[in-house]
């Protein structure tokens, strides 16, 4: 077992996840939304462990939508899509990469709070940060 150390990013698991657009008329439907990015408040972030990560996150799935089958989850941290650095983005610079027309797959590379992370959050134990 892994020990919490005050300071230390909480243990991510990284995972890649691949969507599938669903077209609908003009639209490619990815079926969530994103929050975060260079320009937005981090404090505004629900997702943000620190509140100055200015990350992008999941911040809702559609349900039955392409996203919740490829499995993508709320408070996935969004790392990479297809291949471009999602880091250190705007919003509105991650929407349009995601939205891309001319790509009706997406690979995201994101993090997620590792399993043992939740367990102990959902216990309620430790003392929070």
């Amino acid at each position: 077992m892994s020990h919490h150390i005050p300071g230390q990013p909480v243990t991510a698991v990284v995972q890649r996840v691949e969507i599938q657009k669903l077209r609908q008329g003009d639209n490619l439907i990815l079926g969530f939304s994103i929050g975060g990015g260079i320009d937005q408040e981090p404090e505004h972030n629900p997702f943000s462990e620190d509140k100055t990560d200015k990350g992008i996150y999941v911040t809702r799935i559609t349900p039955g939508g392409p996203a919740e089958k490829a499995d993508l989850r709320i408070g996935d941290k969004i790392m990479q899509v297809n291949g471009w650095d999602m880091t250190v983005v705007t919003h509105d610079q991650a929407r349009k990469r995601l939205t891309n027309k001319k790509e009706g797959v997406v690979r995201l590379l994101v993090t997620r709070k590792s399993l043992e992370e939740a367990v102990k959050h959902s216990m309620g134990n430790g003392p929070k940060q």
